[in-house]
Protein backbone atom coordinates (compact mmCIF):
# COMPACT_ATOMS: atom_id res chain seq x y z
CA UNK A 1 0.00 0.00 0.00
CA UNK A 2 2.94 2.44 0.01
CA UNK A 3 2.47 5.65 -2.04
CA UNK A 4 -1.25 5.30 -0.53
CA UNK A 5 -2.52 8.41 1.26
CA UNK A 6 -2.85 7.57 4.95
CA UNK A 7 -5.79 8.95 6.82
CA UNK A 8 -5.66 9.42 10.44
CA UNK A 9 -9.11 8.68 12.36
CA UNK A 10 -8.44 10.68 15.04
CA UNK A 11 -10.45 9.58 18.53
CA UNK A 12 -10.44 12.15 20.95
CA UNK A 13 -13.14 13.78 22.94
CA UNK A 14 -10.84 16.97 24.14
CA UNK A 15 -11.35 20.00 21.63
CA UNK A 16 -7.87 21.42 22.95
CA UNK A 17 -5.84 18.46 22.25
CA UNK A 18 -7.73 18.26 18.46
CA UNK A 19 -6.82 21.86 17.99
CA UNK A 20 -2.92 20.73 18.73
CA UNK A 21 -2.73 17.87 16.75
CA UNK A 22 -4.46 19.93 13.72
CA UNK A 23 -1.50 23.01 14.47
CA UNK A 24 1.05 20.38 14.46
CA UNK A 25 0.22 18.64 11.09
CA UNK A 26 -0.16 22.49 9.72
CA UNK A 27 3.57 22.91 11.70
CA UNK A 28 5.09 19.84 10.15
CA UNK A 29 3.22 20.64 6.46
CA UNK A 30 1.06 17.14 6.56
CA UNK A 31 -1.38 17.05 4.24
CA UNK A 32 -2.95 13.68 5.16
CA UNK A 33 -6.48 14.01 5.80
CA UNK A 34 -7.50 13.24 9.33
CA UNK A 35 -11.30 12.78 10.64
CA UNK A 36 -12.14 13.67 14.03
CA UNK A 37 -14.73 11.65 16.04
CA UNK A 38 -15.30 12.27 19.94
CA UNK A 39 -15.51 8.55 21.33
CA UNK A 40 -15.49 5.17 20.56
CA UNK A 41 -18.73 4.15 18.82
CA UNK A 42 -18.04 7.02 16.87
CA UNK A 43 -15.50 5.77 15.67
CA UNK A 44 -16.59 2.26 15.03
CA UNK A 45 -19.65 3.78 12.78
CA UNK A 46 -16.81 5.50 10.92
CA UNK A 47 -14.75 2.03 10.69
CA UNK A 48 -17.73 0.04 9.75
CA UNK A 49 -19.50 2.95 7.50
CA UNK A 50 -22.36 2.52 9.98
CA UNK A 51 -25.91 5.04 11.13
CA UNK A 52 -25.12 7.02 8.13
CA UNK A 53 -21.32 7.35 8.54
CA UNK A 54 -19.18 7.61 5.81
CA UNK A 55 -16.54 4.22 5.59
CA UNK A 56 -13.06 5.49 6.24
CA UNK A 57 -11.20 3.94 3.13
CA UNK A 58 -7.37 2.06 3.90
CA UNK A 59 -4.80 2.68 4.64
CA UNK A 60 -5.82 4.22 7.87
CA UNK A 61 -4.04 4.63 11.24
CA UNK A 62 -6.15 5.51 14.29
CA UNK A 63 -4.71 8.13 17.32
CA UNK A 64 -6.74 6.73 20.22
CA UNK A 65 -7.24 8.82 23.52
CA UNK A 66 -8.07 6.69 26.26
CA UNK A 67 -10.72 9.02 28.93
CA UNK A 68 -13.42 9.73 26.63
CA UNK A 69 -17.41 9.70 27.39
CA UNK A 70 -19.87 6.75 26.16
CA UNK A 71 -16.69 4.44 25.26
CA UNK A 72 -13.51 4.83 26.42
CA UNK A 73 -10.25 3.68 24.51
CA UNK A 74 -9.85 0.53 26.29
CA UNK A 75 -13.44 -0.22 25.17
CA UNK A 76 -13.03 0.39 21.76
CA UNK A 77 -10.14 -1.78 21.86
CA UNK A 78 -11.51 -4.19 22.76
CA UNK A 79 -14.73 -3.85 20.34
CA UNK A 80 -11.79 -3.42 17.57
CA UNK A 81 -9.99 -6.33 18.13
CA UNK A 82 -12.62 -8.36 18.59
CA UNK A 83 -13.96 -7.45 14.69
CA UNK A 84 -12.93 -9.70 11.97
CA UNK A 85 -12.72 -7.12 9.36
CA UNK A 86 -11.34 -4.30 12.10
CA UNK A 87 -8.43 -6.55 14.23
CA UNK A 88 -5.50 -5.70 12.17
CA UNK A 89 -6.27 -2.11 12.45
CA UNK A 90 -2.78 0.17 13.23
CA UNK A 91 -3.29 2.02 16.75
CA UNK A 92 -1.71 4.33 18.09
CA UNK A 93 -2.43 5.39 22.12
CA UNK A 94 -2.62 9.36 22.64
CA UNK A 95 -3.25 9.92 26.40
CA UNK A 96 -2.69 11.55 29.31
CA UNK A 97 -2.80 8.49 31.16
CA UNK A 98 0.67 7.28 32.99
CA UNK A 99 -0.99 4.59 35.06
CA UNK A 100 1.47 1.46 34.23
CA UNK A 101 -1.98 -0.40 34.13
CA UNK A 102 -3.45 1.61 31.15
CA UNK A 103 -0.48 1.24 29.35
CA UNK A 104 -0.38 -2.75 29.87
CA UNK A 105 -3.73 -3.09 29.13
CA UNK A 106 -2.94 -0.83 25.83
CA UNK A 107 -0.06 -2.82 24.50
CA UNK A 108 -1.97 -6.48 25.62
CA UNK A 109 -4.69 -5.26 22.77
CA UNK A 110 -1.58 -5.02 19.91
CA UNK A 111 -1.21 -1.10 19.87
CA UNK A 112 1.63 -0.02 17.82
CA UNK A 113 2.79 2.74 20.35
CA UNK A 114 2.01 4.19 23.40
CA UNK A 115 1.93 8.22 23.64
CA UNK A 116 1.73 10.64 26.69
CA UNK A 117 0.55 14.05 26.17
CA UNK A 118 2.75 15.80 28.27
CA UNK A 119 4.16 18.77 26.24
CA UNK A 120 0.58 19.57 24.09
CA UNK A 121 2.92 21.95 22.14
CA UNK A 122 6.34 20.46 21.60
CA UNK A 123 4.99 16.60 22.77
CA UNK A 124 2.47 16.77 19.73
CA UNK A 125 5.09 18.23 17.15
CA UNK A 126 7.31 15.12 18.43
CA UNK A 127 4.68 12.30 18.22
CA UNK A 128 3.18 13.77 14.74
CA UNK A 129 6.58 13.80 13.06
CA UNK A 130 6.84 9.90 14.39
CA UNK A 131 3.78 9.05 12.74
CA UNK A 132 4.51 10.65 9.31
CA UNK A 133 7.24 8.57 9.09
CA UNK A 134 6.34 5.38 10.49
CA UNK A 135 3.08 5.84 7.97
CA UNK A 136 5.66 6.55 4.97
CA UNK A 137 7.57 3.26 6.32
CA UNK A 138 5.46 0.54 7.25
CA UNK A 139 3.76 -1.38 4.74
CA UNK A 140 0.09 -1.63 6.22
CA UNK A 141 -1.46 -4.99 7.02
CA UNK A 142 -4.15 -5.93 4.16
CA UNK A 143 -7.73 -5.08 4.83
CA UNK A 144 -9.81 -8.61 6.21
Amino acid sequence: MSGDTVTVLLVEDDKVDRMAIRRSFRLLKIGNPVIEVGDGIEALERLRGENGAEKIAPPYLILLDLNMPRMNGIEFLTALRADRLLRRDIVFVLTTSSAEEDRIRAYDMNVSGYILKENVGQGFLDAVTMLSHFWRVVQFPTPA
